[in-house]
């Protein structure tokens, strides 16, 4: 699908921020790109979606449809989320009825605190994120870009996330995106391209095991109706997906974190509803009971 060769980047004379970057991305790919702030992350994720050119080496084989989240999404309009969402659906060639169709489609699946005529100045980062989220699968992508997705996103939004990065995969297109967290790309990553030092190594493809060797914990309120502390699940060491499920809070957790997990849900007065293992990959799961991106 996309390959850069020998990309460099640097600005001005400046230091190259990015040196000699061979990446393959492929159709159906999941990857995730890692490394220490500052390290070029975003930097090739956006020379990846065509927003910025290499100083030296070539991009080839870009698909016409990309979705891009930046790290950053400013919202400080006072237009609406949909009419943004129209107004940037209308611009990639959608009719105005179809842009806002799917506008308040994905804002639906978002759940976006405020409703879909909230005002982008009013949204909380989480809440602007959703909406960011939202234009970059406006047009459905051949290749999905993010840049920290998960950052500011309440518990329900992460599981809707996982949903739409294995709905584009399992359509065929791909999806590249960066987070500092182990357990997130080791659940959702197929492989790993690590950056250090301006170079781009891939640590190789993801053993089956990693997809495999997560549990899935269901909480709720106790039968004594004590209502527990909120806890920012997404937080905890080993925590890959969370989603609230009518009252029900379900996390996915690697599974040699799941006792520390289990216990301090305890501590926090939840109850344990369900505890199980999740031996089957998200794009599995997600193909036999979502609605279709």
């Amino acid at each position: 699908m996309l390959r850069c060769e020998a990309v460099g980047k640097r600005h001005g004379g400046g230091r190259w921020v990015l040196r000699d970057v061979d990446l393959r991305v492929s159709a159906g790919d999941v990857l995730a790109v890692v490394g220490a702030n500052g390290s070029g992350k975003s930097t090739l994720l956006r020379i990846l979606a065509g927003l910025s050119r290499p100083t030296t080496g070539s991009v080839s084989g870009r698909p016409p449809h990309i979705g891009y989240v930046p790290d950053r999404f400013t919202a400080h309009d006072r237009i609406s989320a949909i009419s943004y969402l129209t107004h940037m659906g209308r611009i990639r060639g959608l009719s105005a009825s179809a842009a806002r169709a799917r506008g308040e489609h994905l804002l639906e699946r978002l759940a976006l605190v405020g409703g879909r005529n909230a005002s982008l100045r009013t949204l909380s980062k989480g809440n602007a994120q959703k909406v960011a989220l939202a234009q970059a699968l406006l047009v459905r992508p051949d290749l999905l870009v993010l840049d920290e997705p998960w950052s500011g996103l309440d518990v329900s939004a992460h599981g809707v996330l996982a949903e739409f990065i294995d709905e584009v995969a399992a359509r065929g297109g791909a999806v590249v995106f960066t987070d500092h967290r182990e357990a997130i790309t080791e659940t959702h990553a197929d492989g790993t391209y690590v950056i250090h030092d301006g170079l781009v190594t891939r640590r190789g493809a993801l053993p089956a095991r990693s997809r495999a060797s997560t549990v899935e914990l269901v909480l709720t309120v106790p039968p004594d109706g004590v209502v527990p502390d909120e806890v920012d699940w997404s937080a905890l060491p080993g925590v890959a997906d969370t989603s609230r499920r009518g009252g029900e809070v379900v996390l996915r957790v690697a599974r040699e974190h799941s006792d520390a997990v289990l216990l301090t849900a305890l501590r926090h007065r939840w109850s344990v509803a369900g505890l199980t293992g999740a031996a089957d990959g998200p794009a599995s799961r997600a193909a036999a009971k979502r609605p279709a991106l």
